[in-house]
């Protein structure tokens, strides 16, 4: 399912237009990446957490060279599936 799609299914769930589904996704979005990006964490409960995590600086290789290279440490956001979701999936 892609973006469009999903604004449809939210619309007729909803009972409202495409056009405001749209935008309630987009503003749903931007909410998570700004409070993901201050540092915080958004849980929803029965359907999952989003969060950030800390990756710790590594040595890697190149795979045409061989030679090692550093990777350095980096933020990574994350998503825990809440037990609703997963026992939906798991049916």
């Amino acid at each position: 399912m892609n973006k469009s799609e999903l604004v449809a299914k939210i619309a007729e769930g909803a009972d409202i237009t495409k056009a405001s589904a749209g935008r309630a996704l987009d503003s749903l979005i931007q909410s998570i990446t700004a409070e993901l990006a201050g540092g915080g964490e958004v849980a929803l409960v029965g359907f999952g957490t989003y969060k950030v995590n800390d990756r710790a600086a590594r040595t890697g290789r190149n795979p045409q060279t061989g030679a090692e290279i550093q990777i350095s440490a980096a933020k990574v956001p994350a998503f825990k599936a809440g037990k609703v979701l997963k026992d939906t999936v798991n049916v």
